[in-house]
């Protein structure tokens, strides 16, 4: 549910650094494990734990590494070694398996989840098809007593910003985002911004699950904190929050 990826402690070091990571601009100067075990255990800070089979070193860089961008600085990475990193799962927080990648001029690694995850249930709902809007960005907070959320919406540079409206049932907080249009008319750019959107609700949050209604799926919760995500309960055939 969260981040599989972990920048290396203290952050990227340079403005060039993090943006050849978002430009997925690395460049190999070393050479991968070539072998690793089958399977790895994920163990959870609540107890329990499950065997699932791990991806390679390079598998693992070729979902960091785009095509290199000319002229611009890269990353460059030097080796790798199997590790442990803390994930955000549907469970809470795991210790699972990844790979510790070595970037030069970086005393930490930059660490890849290498457990493969398991296959999501089918959502409780349907994506929405005939509704305008876009799909919530990310969950930011839940307030203290339950009862507002804050999450991230898109909008244009055109529009008089998003509107997330709210559907309330007794398991799940149903969100769809959409935006205010302007009636001036005119041209427009073809930009999309990013708004925080806090929303009230009737009654607090609880052990309802926060869905959104573009996708159907869950609101997806900060890598770095898990706040609010869901698990699916085959026996009943609803979605309940842990």
């Amino acid at each position: 549910m969260g981040e599989t990826v972990q920048l290396p402690r203290g952050g990227l070091r340079s403005q060039a650094d993090k943006q050849a990571y978002e430009d997925q601009s690395f460049v190999l100067r070393g050479k991968l494990p070539g072998t690793w075990p089958k399977d790895g255990r994920v163990t959870w800070a609540g107890g329990g734990s499950v065997t699932r089979p791990l991806a390679g070193a390079d598998e693992s860089y070729k979902t960091l590494a785009g095509a290199p961008v000319n002229g611009k600085p890269d990353l460059i990475v030097t080796g790798a070694k199997l590790g442990e990193m803390s994930v955000a799962t549907s469970r809470g927080p795991a210790t699972v398996p990844a790979w510790l990648f070595t970037l030069d001029g970086y005393a930490f690694p930059l660490k890849r989840a290498a457990a493969i995850p398991s296959k999501l249930p089918r959502p409780p709902i349907r994506p929405a098809r005939d509704i305008p809007g876009y799909p919530i960005n990310r969950l930011v907070r839940i307030a203290a007593d339950g009862r507002s959320v804050t999450v991230v919406a898109l909008h244009g540079v055109c529009d008089d910003g998003p509107v997330v409206d709210v559907l309330e049932t007794s398991g799940s907080v149903v969100l769809s985002a959409s935006v205010k249009y302007r009636r001036d008319g005119g041209d427009c750019t073809k930009q999309a911004r990013m708004q925080q959107v806090t929303v009230k609700l009737e009654r607090p949050v609880g052990d309802r699950v926060l869905l959104d209604a573009h996708t159907g799926q869950p609101v997806a919760a900060p890598g770095h904190r898990l706040h609010h995500v869901a698990t699916y309960a085959r026996s009943s055939s609803e979605w309940r929050s842990v």
